[in-house]
């Protein structure tokens, strides 16, 4: 099995802050009594907009322009500010600067931490999606996806982009890290369909679940919405999809345990919901803790969602060669299990004179 890793190399210029004012309005050669965007908009700041983001002071001086489009000119490179291009809408500004609106500025080639491409032939491509990224838009225009992520990939190697077609086949939870699949081809796309649909697949996750877990089987029919507008099992067996999941013990730690999960199936969200009902949920889960809370239990911290997509394994769609990929923890995750496992043992000092080294 060819593996083959690259990585993505390209850097994102740091920016400064500003605020603006409407008042303050410049063209910049190109009048603005068109309906046409001109190609550069300029904005100099006052004292009153410092400590506003970018996207909060842009959108009054923006009439036209909906919260999403604002934070959209933003992250899609139009934005700059003092010369250089400022893609975060929750940017906190500062006094004095310039904003300049480049309505022609290219989309920026972004380096994204986390994001390998694993391997990739004809077919298909397999990468390490990083946590806080969606695997398919959830709203129309949303950018910044794992399939944006492996179009500036593709550009990057100076290859065909937004031509190259890309197939959903599996998802993964926006915060959740790991392996993630998608189809080249159409081929590929009904068959690893087939496979994803069947439970062909090998998928494992690394969990980070509150207390003690015990190793076990998890067997439910999850509905997506349980009585409470969150979803979980039901006891009906006329009502939702069976899901089945097992857990095996990584290691026991200080208020939480590390797992290995088998899925069985693959269900919307079904590690968090089964470990959640299990009374373990998943260390940085901001859904499925309502019950631990109600309890009276505390959370414990977590700079994101603590499962990660281990690893992945399928017969190729098109060839039928095993293929198994590997992902170790990213660092987020590592500091987090670190941060609770207990200190070393103090190394056994020097012996005392006149005492005998124990035997």
């Amino acid at each position: 099995m060819a593996d083959h890793r690259s990585s993505d190399t390209r850097a994102q210029a740091p920016f400064s802050s500003l605020s603006l004012s409407s008042s303050s309005f410049l063209a910049s050669g190109q009048g603005t009594g068109t309906n046409t965007d001109p190609p550069r908009q300029t904005f100099a700041t006052v004292p009153a907009d410092a400590g506003s983001t970018l996207a909060a002071a842009l959108r009054p001086r923006l009439a036209d322009q909906s919260w999403s489009a604002v934070r959209r000119l933003c992250e899609t490179g139009k934005v700059w500010v003092d010369g250089v291009v400022a893609l975060d809408p929750a940017l906190r500004l500062l006094h004095p600067s310039t904003i300049e609106l480049r309505m022609r500025a290219p989309r920026p080639r972004t380096t994204q931490p986390g994001f390998t491409v694993v391997h990739e032939d004809a077919h298909l491509i397999v990468i390490e999606k990083p946590a806080g990224i969606s695997s398919v838009p959830f709203e129309r225009k949303e950018t910044g996806t794992a399939l944006d992520l492996i179009r500036d990939h593709w550009r990057a190697q100076h290859l065909p982009a937004t031509s190259r077609p890309l197939y959903t086949v599996h998802r993964l939870d926006k915060e959740t890290s790991g392996l993630l699949c998608f189809a080249k081809t159409r081929t590929a796309e009904a068959g690893l369909h087939r496979i994803f649909q069947r439970h062909l697949a090998r998928r494992t996750y690394l969990a980070l679940a509150h207390g003690r877990v015990e190793a076990g089987r998890i067997e439910s029919r999850l509905v997506p919405d349980r009585g409470d507008h969150l979803r979980g099992s039901t006891r009906n067996p006329q009502l939702g999809q069976h899901a089945i999941t097992h857990v095996e013990v990584v290691e026991h730690l200080a208020a939480a345990t590390l797992c290995r999960i088998r899925l069985e199936t693959g269900r919307t969200h079904q590690i968090r919901i089964h470990l959640s009902e299990a009374g373990h949920p998943v260390v940085g889960d901001a859904v499925y803790t309502r019950d631990r809370l109600l309890r009276g239990e505390p959370l414990l911290p977590a700079e994101r969602m603590m499962l990660h997509a281990e690893t992945l394994g399928f017969s190729h769609p098109a060839s039928e060669a095993p293929l198994l990929f590997e992902s170790p923890p990213p660092p987020a995750f590592a500091r987090v299990v670190d941060a609770l496992r207990p200190p070393p043992a103090p190394a056994p000092g020097p012996a005392k004179p006149g005492m005998k080294p124990a035997r």
